[in-house]
Formats: C-alpha cells, sequence, structure tokens
C-alpha cells in the first residue's frame, strides 16, 4: 500500500509539536494567520538569497528549503516551525546571520540558525573525512560521533527536525534527478537519522529515509524487490482492504470497538526481514498486514479469539508481546492467519496506549499523559506549562540517549550526558570526542602522545587562542607543536585549567616519571663508574656486571643503586678477588675429600663414602648447606654433585640413572683466614613493593653479616617478587636471617627455595 499524506493536525508527532514549543520568544499563543504571515515574511527573507544559488549537491537553495518546508508540514510542524527553514538557508549568505535575524525575526529563530548551520558544518566535514570506504574501522567510529554529536546539539529539538528533513529532501533530491548519491552521504541517513526519526517516532521521515538509502546502498536489490511488488501492488492493495473492511464487520459483531487499518511494509524493511530470516520475498508474510486498536488489554484478547475464529491461524507465527514485552516496552499481539484464498496475512493487536508507545516513545507519553485533560496547547497556568515542557524534553533526551546506547552501549546516566562532551574538528576533518571543558593541549593527546608533550599553541576557528582555553562544539582546532620538547608541569596543576581529560593528565605524569627515572638512572650510573675507577675495573662490560649481581641489564641496575636501594658493597665483592688459594698437598697427604667447587677458598667440604680424592660441587639448583641432608650424583667430567635430599632435580637424575647415585655427607672445614666456610643459598621473598623496599631489606642482610652474591627482582600489580643468592654457615643462620626479612615493614613471605 501506498502511505498518504496526513493531515498536520492528525499527523503531527508529540515531538513535532514540542519541538514547535521553542519558536515563539514570549510565550504568547498566536493565530494560525500570525504564523502563516510569518512564515510568508522569512520566505520573501530568504528569496532572493536563495533563488539564484545551488548546494554542493547541485540543487537550487530555494527549492531545498521549499522541499523542507513541505516535509516538516507533512509531519504537522506549525508554520512558524517552517519559516525557521528558510532562516537557516539564508544565514549562509548573510555576513552576520544571527544579528540579522535576531533583529528582523526575534532571538528564537537567531539561536535556531547558529546552532543548525554549525551542526550542518560539523555533518559535512564528517563526511569528507569518510575518504576510505574500505576502511570499516573508522567509518564506524565516524558514524558513532555523529549520532554522538546529534545528540549534542539535541537540546533544541528543532535543529533535529531540521535536519531530519533537509537529510530526506536531499535523498528525493538525488531519486528525482537520477543523480548518484554519494555513498557517505546515503550511509549515514541510513545509519544516523532514520533509527533517529524512529526513535522520535516520526515514521514517515523514518521509512522514506531508509528506502530512499536502500536504493542509492544496493540499488540491485531494491530494483529487483520493487519491481516483484509492483507486479502484485494492485491485487495486494485490494486484498488488504477487502481483509480490513470484513475485519471490522467481524469484531463490530461481537461487540468489540476497534480501529482496522492497513499497514504497508516499506521496501527497506522487507529486504531486511528477508537477509535476517534467509526468506524469500513469497515467504515474507507480513507484506499484507493489519493493524487492531482497541480499548483494554481483555479486548486484545477478545480480538485475537474472533481473528483466528475468522481465519485459520499459523501456530509457528504468534507472539504475544503483552504478556512478555520486548526489552524496549512494545506491547502487542502478533499472529499471522491464511485469508480465505490461503494468502498469509499479519495481524497486530494492541491498546491504544500500547500503540502510542509503540508509534511514538516517550514523546507520547508526555503528550497524552502529562499535558493534563486540556490537551498540549491548553494549560493555562504559564509556569505549570513551562514545568511540563522541561519535564518532556528531558524525558525525549533521554529517549535519544536509549537510541545511542543501542548503538554504542554507552551507560552514562542522561542527565550528565550531555553536559560531559564536545565534538571538535581537526584542520584534516576528522571528527574528535572531547570531554566538556576540554583543552587543545587535550586534543594534542587525543591525537597522539608525542604531539600533546610537544604542543606550544594553538589555532581555533583560525584564531591564536591561549593553551588554556575550553574548547565547545564545532570548532576547528589546530594544534601547534615544536619539534622537540616536553609538557610543562602548569599542565597538572588544575587550577590552571590546561588539562581537563585525566588521560591526558596521566600522559603527561608519565612523561615527568620518566624523565625523573632517567635522572635516578643518570645517579646510579655515576656511583657505579666511580666505584670501578676506584677499583680500578672500568674495562668490565656494565651488563656483564649486572648479570652477576641478578639483574637483567645495567640499567635496572644503575635504578636501584640511584634510588638508594642496593648498596654498592654488593658490587665491591664482585669486583674484588678471591683470597689466594693454598698450594696443592702432597698425594700422599690428600684427605678423602675435596672441597666442593661452589664452596672454593675453604667455604665448605663434603665426604663421599668409601672413595678417595673425589672432586665434588654444590648443586646450583637447590643450593644445600650444612646440616641439610644431601645426595651425590656422579656427573660426566665435573665429579659429583651434591643436591640436598629433597631435591626435584636429584629425584629425576634418579629415577633415569640409579646407578649413578653415590651416597655424601658434610665434613669439617678449618677456617681460611679466620673465617668461617659460607654456602650459597637461595631465598624467596614476596613483598607489596613500596619505595625503598630493597634496600631496608639489604640492610638486614648486611646486619646478620649475610653476603649477597645475587638478586633478582619482579614487580608485577604492586608486589614485588624478588630472589636473594645470600652465603650464610648453615641453615639455622638462614633459618635467623629469613625471620629478620619477614620483619621488614611490607614483607609478606620469606622463604628458602
Amino acid at each position: 500500500m501506498k502511505s498518504t499524506r496526513l493531515e498536520p493536525a492528525e499527523a503531527a508527532a508529540p515531538i513535532v509539536r514540542l519541538a514547535a514549543d521553542t519558536i515563539g520568544d514570549t510565550g504568547e499563543t498566536t493565530s494560525v494567520a500570525q504564523e502563516m504571515d510569518r512564515l510568508d515574511r522569512a520566505r520573501q527573507f530568504a528569496q532572493p538569497l536563495l533563488a539564484n544559488s545551488r548546494f554542493d549537491t547541485g540543487e537550487n537553495a530555494l527549492d531545498h528549503a521549499d522541499g523542507v518546508a513541505e516535509i516538516l508540514r507533512s509531519i504537522g510542524a506549525a508554520p512558524s516551525m517552517q519559516a525557521a527553514v528558510y532562516l537557516v538557508y539564508a544565514g549562509d549568505y548573510l555576513s552576520e546571520p544571527e544579528t540579522v535575524v535576531e533583529q528582523a525575526f526575534g532571538a528564537s529563530y537567531a539561536s535556531l540558525v547558529t546552532h543548525t548551520r554549525q551542526l550542518v558544518r560539523i555533518q559535512r566535514n564528517a563526511r569528507n573525512a569518510w575518504t576510505d570506504e574500505t576502511d570499516r574501522e573508522l567509518l564506524a567510529e565516524q558514524l558513532e560521533r555523529v549520532r554522538k554529536m546529534l545528540l549534542a546539539f539535541s537540546r533544541d529539538l528543532r535543529v533535529v527536525l531540521l535536519r531530519l528533513a533537509s537529510r530526506l529532501q536531499t535523498l528525493r533530491f538525488y531519486a528525482a534527478t537520477k543523480a548518484p548519491c554519494p555513498v557517505a552521504l546515503a550511509r549515514e541517513a541510513q545509519q544516523v537519522f532514520a533509527p533517529l526519526a524512529s526513535r522520535l517516532g516520526i515514521w514517515q521521515i523514518k521509512w522514506e529515509l531508509e528506502d530512499l538509502a536502500f536504493r542509492f546502498l544496493r540499488p540491485d536489490d531494491y530494483r529487483r524487490i520493487a519491481t516483484e511488488l509492483a507486479e502484485k501492488r494492485i491485487e495486494r492493495e485490494q486484498g488488504i482492504e477487502a481483509a480490513r473492511d470484513h475485519l471490522a464487520h467481524e469484531l463490530a459483531q461481537v461487540g468489540l470497538q476497534a480501529e482496522v487499518h492497513g499497514r504497508p511494509k516499506h521496501l527497506y524493511s522487507i529486504w531486511k526481514k528477508m537477509q535476517g530470516k534467509q526468506l524469500q520475498l513469497s515467504r515474507v508474510f507480513d507484506l499484507r498486514a493489519l493493524r487492531v486498536i482497541v480499548a483494554s488489554v481483555p479486548d486484545c484478547y477478545a480480538a485475537l479469539s474472533r481473528v483466528h475464529e475468522v481465519w485459520r491461524p499459523l501456530p509457528e507465527e504468534f507472539d504475544d508481546y503483552i504478556a512478555r514485552p520486548k526489552p524496549n516496552g512494545y506491547q502487542s499481539l502478533h499472529t499471522v492467519v491464511l485469508d480465505q484464498d490461503g494468502r498469509p496475512l499479519e495481524i497486530q493487536i494492541r491498546t491504544r496506549e500500547m500503540h502510542d508507545h509503540a508509534e511514538s516513545g516517550v514523546a507520547a507519553h508526555w503528550a497524552y499523559k502529562e499535558a493534563g485533560t486540556k490537551g498540549y496547547a491548553g494549560v493555562s497556568a504559564a509556569g505549570d506549562f513551562e514545568g511540563r515542557v522541561a519535564q518532556a524534553r528531558r524525558a525525549v533526551l533521554q529517549q535519544l540517549l536509549a537510541w545511542e546506547r543501542d548503538f554504542v552501549g554507552h551507560n552514562t546516566p542522561a542527565q550528565s550526558f550531555f553536559e560531559e562532551r564536545i565534538y571538535v574538528f581537526t584542520p584534516q576533518a576528522r571528527l574528535i570526542e572531547l570531554p566538556a571543558g576540554a583543552t587543545a593541549v587535550d586534543l594534542a593527546y587525543n591525537l597522539h602522545t608525542d604531539l600533546g608533550h610537544r604542543c606550544r599553541g594553538a589555532r581555533v576557528d583560525g584564531q591564536m587562542v591561549p593553551l588554556n582555553t575550553p574548547l565547545v562544539s564545532g570548532q576547528t582546532v589546530e594544534v601547534i607543536s615544536t619539534k622537540e620538547g616536553g609538557p610543562s608541569l602548569d599542565w597538572l596543576n588544575p587550577q590552571l585549567g590546561y588539562l581537563k581529560s585525566q588521560r591526558s593528565r596521566a600522559k603527561a605524569r608519565a612523561w615527568f616519571n620518566a624523565r625523573a627515572l632517567q635522572e635516578t638512572i643518570a645517579r646510579g650510573r655515576e656511583a657505579v663508574d666511580k666505584l670501578l675507577q676506584r677499583e680500578g675495573k672500568t674495562a668490565i662490560k656494565l651488563d656483564d656486571l649486572a648479570g652477576q649481581l641478578g639483574f637483567r641489564n645495567a640499567e635496572a641496575l644503575f635504578e636501584v643503586v640511584g634510588k638508594d636501594e642496593f648498596s654498592l658493597r654488593n658490587i665491591e665483592s664482585v669486583l674484588r678477588p678471591p683470597a689466594p688459594v693454598a698450594p696443592p698437598t702432597p698425594e700422599s697427604e690428600m684427605p678423602l675429600f675435596k672441597p666442593a667447587a661452589a664452596a672454593a677458598g675453604g667455604r665448605g667440604a663434603v665426604l663421599v663414602v668409601g672413595v678417595e680424592s673425589l672432586l665434588t660441587q654444590l648443586a646450583h639448583c637447590c643450593r644445600p648447606a650444612p646440616p641439610d641432608a644431601i645426595g651425590g650424583f656422579v656427573t660426566r667430567g665435573k665429579g659429583v654433585a651434591v643436591h640436598r635430599a629433597d631435591c626435584a632435580n636429584l629425584r629425576q637424575l634418579a629415577g633415569r640413572h640409579p646407578e649413578r647415585l653415590i651416597d655424601v655427607q658434610w665434613g669439617e672445614v678449618a677456617p681460611v683466614q679466620g673465617r668461617p666456610a659460607v654456602y650459597p643459598v637461595n631465598i624467596s621473598v614476596i613483598a607489596h613493593d613500596r619505595q625503598g623496599l630493597l634496600r631496608d631489606i639489604s640492610e638486614v642482610f648486611a646486619r646478620e653479616k649475610s653476603n649477597v652474591i645475587g638478586v633478582n627482582t619482579q614487580t608485577v600489580r604492586e608486589t614485588a617478587r624478588m630472589t636473594f643468592t645470600i652465603e650464610v654457615r648453615d641453615s639455622a643462620a638462614l633459618a635467623h636471617v629469613l625471620r629478620q626479612v619477614a620483619e621488614v615493614n611490607g614483607v609478606q613471605s620469606a622463604r628458602r627455595k
């Protein structure tokens, strides 16, 4: 069925009436004659400016304005709203449009001109930025930002309505002239403007936008479906009208007061259903559809019962959205029946309130429930009227916000959403979303961290401005930067207003932290270099030195030295050569054991039971120390490796080569140069990371006279995991050291590995 143009008094969507309220500056009621006079004056004012001008689409400017005004009239907009169309387009050809319009028509029209022209400029720049049609991620990002930008301008609902009507007129022009429509423009109409019109309950615009965009984006599919439908249109329209009369008569016969309407199915919705359910056109049952509106919920089910008595239902095509409403609150009964000719016919049954909600959402709820018994225009008390309008407008903005959430999953509360974001452009027409109050420095950090560090100035709409100037939506901002440099400490002062975004502030703070780290590393390097000069070890490789101390590289060593968290004494112990070894003992005087290789210089010894003069070494995996239970394993060419009896590696070796196990025991070793024998052991420390932690633990080792010969640290999510290799006399001394380490502030556990 073709949709017929409704009379304005009947067709005006609640959102249209709500937007029209903001036209008047005084709040006084105007007569139809006065409004028509205003419309005539506006057109006469704009005609000389628009008559000989053309838009970049090729359409005559005055013809476009006439088309937009007619679209607004068809959806019920008052003449005063239509008058705004001519003033908006005339503003493009005036040197000071806001001033001129305000003097001639009032401040409300001037505000509308300002906001609409600003929005048009932003949209045009956004489309120009979509140069790569294959970059799906960029397209999705730009579409999302255009939706958000529309919401940012929707405080004045007239702006949104004008843009909807303007986009529809542009698509009509391309269709009428058969000129190729830009893909970006059609996609924006389909994915931004049509869903917005749907949310606002302006179905005529929504359907036509979808069909025209479908025609330009998928011309082959559009022509195929249009051809198939055109062949049967007259038959289908006659069948729907006959079914409508028949159902109305049957409902009246059982005493049900009902409105029965034929519902047209538009091409795009047909195609979407075919794609979504993988159907052929012949299987789309709601090409022929009726809608029944009754007084109450019991009447809905009574009407459903009568429908199923008159025609044979298809059980698999029945949905009860009254008992189980859709997530958006939609309620209705849906059923598909076969008429007397065996053709499918979809029927929707709902109450008036359900219908109003389905058609116009929150705006309809306001129009029918909030305006009182006198209706929208009949509220007499000015204060009460203004309060209701404000409440209605908030409700509509919440509906718009719900639309936004459908697309991008936003969860920001409605009352703060419009206050928290602005939308600005780069000189390359890239649309950028920023928090309200953001500055050019925030924009620079949004574009690239390094650009933010080097930002030194900004031009806003071609004019130089201070860096702490708050930006507003619609501005074009050019960032001026140096080739190198960093941020200013003033940027981190919230009182000066240079940075609004927490993300930008974190990036600037990270730069200063990195610079402080570099200075710390430089101090550590200087201290290590001086030590190497005193020890005469300047030729040593720094990374090798760091590796011997348990660090991943030299910079990690310099960092802890620069923070005073690692004593230079630990480095001295690695740099200074071991004490001289006594001359070899004659073979005749050689004892039954040799010192373990890992404890060279008299640091420890192991007896190999029953074997003389066999070289032994302490295993690095378990680091045994007296009086640990130990076991020996004969290696190839390196003597006997001594492991702790509970060492996992020893168990694995024994499983593979049990014949190479050998009994060993601790021997007695005399002190060397007055020092008792010591053994290297590994200990593991887990602690909450903090400044000075490594220094405090190192002081414990120094106090207990436990030499540190290796250290490795790693911090993950503020938890430090440290491994130290220290030298102890025996396990008892080690236990005492571990108790002392466990008492250090922040240490969670200290144990032997």
